[in-house]
């Protein structure tokens, strides 16, 4: 009998009932797993759970939003022995989990999982710090960790909107970065920075075009829009075009950053949701190792590189 630890953050988006906690237990047993059912009780605790898992588990079945994953990918970060990991979306956003197919039926989602593959996912580190899909710096980036998380429980993506539009009528402040890409240094002023190995952002689907989650490389955006009628400008051609084709904006694909300010900003880096706790004038970010996950095959075809490994 295989094991399995499912990682619980109760208090991510929208609960699930207790019975579907205790039918995935069924449905694992079903598939020759044995299962424990572990919740969160505090900030990083799933990155403590996972760090001291026994080298025998089979696989960690996370289950919440995005920084909960990033939690748990941390902890595995941390370990000698890497475990075969997996995520069941319950967040706000889930932008990862609907990049790889995941519905919202919490039991359909289960089944999914346990039919189907394993694959090597990129995972990027700024300063150090591993993150899974997204790393974003300056306007609107804040939102994800300052919305309260009762508005995010009790109204959704909706949250998220509410808070962007007070922030769409704030003055836009320009930073003084300079970046360094594949050799090339580069200077500008500019309103916002975003890193991610993903094609789905806060809920926008289809960013960037032709992005693999194990190509070792990751998507750069530096954007100097200041005005809201340009915001609105870049809003439109998203829905239109990839991000490369929008003005204003500068797109790199590489698997090396370094992002040097004028000056320590006062402002905090937005990593796949939650508030990165360093002050640095200085950044990299970088590809440094790749996790194992469990994922859907709906949509490896498009989004990996290599050959799957099946489950069964």
């Amino acid at each position: 009998m295989k094991k399995c630890v499912i990682i619980y953050n109760p208090v991510s988006g929208k609960s699930i009932k207790r019975k579907f906690l205790d039918e995935y237990k069924s449905i694992l047993l079903d598939k020759g797993y044995e299962s424990e059912i572990i919740y969160t009780e505090y900030k990083e605790h799933a990155t403590k759970i996972v760090k001291n898992l026994d080298d025998d588990i089979d696989l960690v079945i996370s289950i919440g939003g995005d920084g909960t994953f990033n939690e748990v990918m941390r902890g595995n970060f941390l370990r000698k022995k890497k475990l075969l990991l997996s995520h069941l979306p319950t967040g706000t956003t889930n932008d990862l989990c609907r990049m790889l197919g995941y519905g919202r039926n919490v039991i359909d989602n289960l089944k999914m999982t346990l039919d189907g593959v394993v694959k090597g996912l990129d995972i990027c580190t700024i300063n150090g710090s591993p993150f899974v899909y997204v790393a974003a710096f300056g306007k609107y980036t804040n939102i994800a960790y300052e919305t309260p998380r009762e508005s995010k429980k009790k109204f959704g993506y909706l949250a998220y909107l509410t808070e962007g539009v007070k922030s769409f009528f704030d003055k836009t402040k320009l930073y003084d970065i300079t970046y360094e890409i594949d050799g090339n240094v580069y200077r500008g002023l500019f309103s916002f920075v975003i890193v991610s190995s993903a094609n789905r952002i806060s809920g926008i689907n289809n960013i960037y075009k032709d992005v693999k989650l194990d190509d070792d490389k990751f998507e750069v955006v530096f954007c100097n829009i200041t005005r809201m009628k340009d915001v609105g400008k870049i809003l439109y051609f998203l829905t239109k075009y990839d991000v490369s084709k929008v003005p204003g904006v500068f797109f790199y694909r590489t698997n090396n950053l370094k992002i040097m300010f004028d000056e320590i900003p006062k402002k905090s880096w937005c990593v796949d949701g939650e508030k990165l706790n360093i002050s640095s004038a200085k950044y990299e970010i970088k590809i440094v190792n790749d996790i194992k996950m469990l994922v859907p095959a709906k949509n490896v075809s498009k989004l990996f590189v290599y050959d799957e490994k099946s489950n069964n």
